[in-house]
């Protein structure tokens, strides 16, 4: 008997050793982000040149902007692998690492699971649900279940347990089971934090065009069903990402801290923090904000459909939250009716360089640099209380040593603050004083 206890502590002490020590106490989380075009993704072609990868960008954002427009259905634009930036948790009891993209426009994280039914081809191990003690099922008649639209939510009535259901723009889809489940954070004191009882899709029948490299989609937006919405007090319900350019010495790398200083709050090194409120909408999965006007040099563009003509009228008094804020578009898509002046006054700003064609027939303002240094526009962003200074590398993208085009397009659907101006911002979201932040700064040291 006395062997037999001996054996029996001496296994618990193993297995206790070799179980990493996972927190749950409340603290700032960090966790790195890998943009996709970074030589650290996975997905990273070194054969790809910097005008195939912004040419494979630009569709990626305009079939985000159709997503996100009232004008279609919620999931009609979006293609698989749309998203910018992987992120990765660990999942179950004992848990298990996984790699997926990090999406401020998705709320349901969903991750493939055995059984499959039908699953992708994935390179890391696919979660297996029957090797986790804390996994658990959502009944049909649950509160996240009732939180799916119509189109997303089903029931396994033989079973009582609630299904959910994505269908993507390109036939790529993901099916499976809402279930509950620990996931683990990287916190900046090196220890996971752990969070019991995690809403999440646990999808046994994915495929399409979906890369191999992912395991799903962790959703960042701010609907109920979304990893910030469900962390909430935990976090203070605050957080925000520092993104470096692709360009910088950490290849498009960066953080995404969760929690009550994840915000900035006070002047760095100069910089001051800028803040604009964050406006309710129906469609509460998208983070909208109000954009007042842009300044092109000297010459201040109020954001009408007129496009500063005189003619067009107000998109900020008449629509509030005018444009959506979002980690997953690389290029800012502004009102077609406002582009045209807008565009004209970015020409007339330029020096030192004349028009010039982007290679792929895409970017509609690139300038070729002449026998003078090209001078390049000052551009500001006005939103409502906060007016943000663009640097020359967030408002441009450099095709090729002597040809730079204007980082924004124009578009017919919804607006969209994409991530090229985001680059080397320390964007913060309050959800609880319903505002975001911007403050600049050197973002290329956060992802190393």
């Amino acid at each position: 008997m006395r062997t037999q206890i001996f054996i029996y502590c001496f296994l618990l002490t193993i297995i206790t050793f070799l179980i990493p020590s996972y927190s749950t106490h409340s603290q700032d989380l960090t966790v790195k982000l890998i943009h996709r075009d970074s030589p650290h993704s996975p997905l990273y072609n070194h054969l790809h040149t910097v005008s195939d990868r912004l040419n494979a960008a630009f569709h990626r954002s305009i079939s985000r902007s159709r997503r996100f427009s009232t004008k279609t259905d919620l999931q009609s634009g979006l293609i698989a692998n749309g998203g910018e930036y992987f992120m990765s948790i660990s999942i179950g009891t004992p848990p298990s690492k996984l790699m997926a993209i990090a999406d401020t426009g998705s709320d349901l994280t969903w991750i493939q699971c055995k059984p499959c039914e039908h699953c992708y081809k994935q390179k890391s191990p696919i979660f297996d649900k029957s090797h986790s003690s804390t996994y658990k099922t959502e009944p049909c008649d649950s509160k996240p279940c009732n939180a799916l639209s119509k189109k997303e939510e089903g029931c396994d009535q033989s079973r009582n347990i609630c299904k959910y259901r994505y269908t993507y723009a390109d036939q790529s889809f993901t099916e499976g089971h809402v279930a509950t489940e620990t996931i683990y954070i990287d916190s900046s004191s090196g220890s996971p934090v752990s969070f019991p009882g995690t809403v999440f899709g646990c999808g046994y029948n994915n495929g399409g065009t979906f890369d191999e490299t992912g395991s799903g989609i962790i959703g960042l937006g701010s609907g109920p069903l979304s990893l910030i919405s469900q962390l909430g007090s935990s976090i203070g319900k605050k957080f925000s990402y520092c993104l470096s350019h692709t360009s910088s010495s950490t290849n498009g790398t960066g953080v995404i801290n969760l929690g009550t200083n994840s915000i900035p709050s006070k002047p760095s090194k100069g910089s001051a923090v800028l803040t604009t409120p964050l406006i309710s909408k129906t469609s509460n999965t998208y983070y909208y904000l109000n954009l007042e006007a842009i300044t092109v040099g000297k010459t201040k563009i109020p954001y009408t459909r007129g496009g500063g003509g005189g003619g067009g009228y107000s998109l900020n008094k008449t629509t509030t939250g005018n444009i959506i804020i979002d980690s997953g578009t690389t290029f800012t898509l502004l009102e077609s009716g406002f582009y045209d002046g807008f565009g004209a006054a970015v020409v007339a700003s330029v020096t030192g360089a004349k028009r010039a064609s982007d290679p792929q027939g895409i970017l509609t303002h690139c300038f070729k640099a002449g026998g003078k240094a090209m001078g390049l526009p000052e551009i500001t962003m006005h939103f409502t209380g906060a007016d943000v200074k663009l640097s020359q590398i967030n408002a441009f993208v450099k095709l090729s040593e002597d040809i730079v085009c204007l980082s924004m397009i124009p578009t017919t659907e919804v607006a969209i603050y994409g991530n090229l101006v985001q680059t080397d911002f320390l964007v913060g979201y309050d959800l609880e004083a319903k505002k975001v932040s911007f403050q600049s700064i050197d973002c290329s040291g956060t992802g190393s």
